[in-house]
């Protein structure tokens, strides 16, 4: 059997959340319909929406369903952006090490509709640089429509100072938003803890179903909507609403995260890579989420490593984009001051519930034979 250690791209579905979904299938009717069918759906979906606001600490009139964490970042940012920019601020503020669900619309922005943007840097453990943002507000709060920062990071899961930020932006009544989608469960996470404007969470990440994104949006904010239709979700969001994947959502989210099994196993993870590799050395922040491990492997490619591992049945990741079939180096790691070749040599292996003591062992067995074919491969 195969050894996943993907789970920050997607987790398995839990059998909660398969079975509430395969109920709900089996259910006829549109939640926007006034007859029978139609509100049965309907209270099937405002039962998981209360369910869900418990679990992210908000209102249940807050959540917004979407399709997607990919959706619910576009449709906060370019909302609160366009709402910045009606009263004549045009600069979105993002970190450097976003996911492209951020870095992509914020450049769409740009090129489209006016924005500029600036990038905050990280230091080397990958944390959002302070000093800089405080610089920053200083010199340009009256100018900045929205800043989004993501909680945590999806390739180091190095953890970002998300309460700090909301505390001074809140000075300059400027609006923050963050992409949680690896933190929701893993970590401690609450909306009105936080004090975010808006909050993008995605239920695969966390045993749910593929095809469900909640964005979070403070009540009685409004912003333009992406999507316009029949004035679902506070006329943000319209669309018939996905009543299985959402009430598959809230199944996964009503299940307990086994923290510190997860991060017991990366522990172990980490520190077998250094051992059975003495020079290979580990990535991100010493907060971080508790399933994920970044590792370089000097003298080797990352993609080369990828499928070697896989011809070992073990999936891992390279954490980088590709495009047109040529791997670029990881954005995050080229912020936290890594060369392109370093970048390159670097995999993310990211665990979950399923992670066993006996998977661990495996990937540290098999990895010296592996690291040793790819510093040969990359000698020719």
């Amino acid at each position: 059997m195969a050894i996943y250690l993907d789970h920050a791209a997607t987790t398995p579905m839990v059998d909660a959340a398969i079975a509430a979904m395969t109920a709900q299938m089996a259910q006829l009717g549109n939640p926007s319909s006034l007859h029978a069918p139609g509100r049965a759906s309907r209270k099937a979906i405002e039962q998981a929406r209360e369910s869900l606001a418990l679990h992210i600490g908000c209102v249940p009139s807050e959540i917004i369903f979407t399709a997607s964490g990919t959706e619910a970042n576009n449709t906060a940012l370019k909302g609160l952006y366009w709402k910045g920019k009606s009263v004549g601020r045009n600069v979105i503020v993002i970190s450097a090490i976003e996911h492209h669900a951020i870095l992509d619309p914020a450049q769409w922005l740009a090129e489209h509709e006016g924005a500029e943007i600036v990038s905050i840097g990280v230091t080397s453990n990958g944390v959002l640089d302070f000093s800089q943002l405080e610089q920053l507000l200083k010199d340009r709060a009256d100018e900045i429509a929205v800043i989004s920062v993501m909680h945590s990071n999806n390739e180091t899961g190095a953890l970002q100072p998300i309460t700090e930020i909301v505390a001074l932006a809140s000075a300059h009544s400027i609006p923050v938003h963050s992409d949680a989608v690896q933190s929701f469960k893993k970590v401690p996470l609450s909306f009105s803890t936080l004090g975010l404007t808006a909050l993008s969470l995605s239920a695969h990440k966390i045993g749910g179903p593929l095809g469900i994104g909640i964005l979070v949006l403070k009540r009685g904010l409004e912003i333009p909507a992406l999507l316009h239709g029949g004035g679902q979700e506070r006329e943000i969001r319209s669309g018939t609403l996905n009543a299985p994947a959402i009430v598959g959502c809230a199944a996964a989210a009503d299940g307990d995260y086994p923290g510190e099994h997860v991060r017991e196993m990366r522990n172990l993870l980490a520190q077998g890579i250094v051992h059975v590799i003495p020079d290979a050395y580990i990535n991100g922040a010493s907060e971080t989420l508790p399933g994920i491990v970044n590792a370089t492997f000097p003298g080797t490619e990352s993609d080369t490593l990828l499928l070697l591992l896989d011809a070992q049945g073990i999936a891992a990741s390279t954490g980088s984009a590709c495009s047109a079939g040529v791997q670029r180096p990881s954005h995050v790691l080229l912020a936290m001051g890594h060369s392109d070749k370093s970048a390159r040599s670097s995999l993310r292996f990211s665990l979950g519930s399923t992670t066993s003591t006996s998977d661990v062992t495996s990937v540290l067995n098999a990895l010296p034979g592996v690291i040793e074919r790819a510093r040969a491969a990359n000698l020719r």
